[in-house]
């Protein structure tokens, strides 16, 4: 039985680089490695705080007009704004949605 690639992300050809795209891109269900934060350093800080670092795993639970997020076992609701600053690498299937 041959399995279907899981798409994690639905806008793929608008993402900057080709090994990361906007956590607001993905879609939900990913889970994703955070790789840079593009804020001002004061919200940058505060996310750190709140666990939202590069490096940590996140996953997209649920998306409509604010994203929440599950990061280290905790739930954490961000907005779709914010999430186009937040630069994410998929890790679950390395599969690119279609145009």
């Amino acid at each position: 039985m041959s399995k279907k690639p899981h798409l994690v992300v639905r806008e793929w050809k608008d993402c900057p680089h080709p090994d990361v795209c906007p956590l607001a891109h993905c879609l939900a269900g990913t889970s994703a490695r955070i790789k840079r934060l593009s804020l001002t350093p004061e919200v940058a800080e505060r996310l750190r705080e709140m666990g939202v670092f590069e490096e940590q795993e996140v996953r997209l639970v649920l998306k409509g007009n604010n994203l929440i997020c599950k990061v280290c076992n905790a739930r954490v609701g961000i907005s779709k704004r914010l999430a186009e600053q937040i630069l994410v690498k998929p890790l679950n299937g390395a599969g690119k949605a279609a145009s």
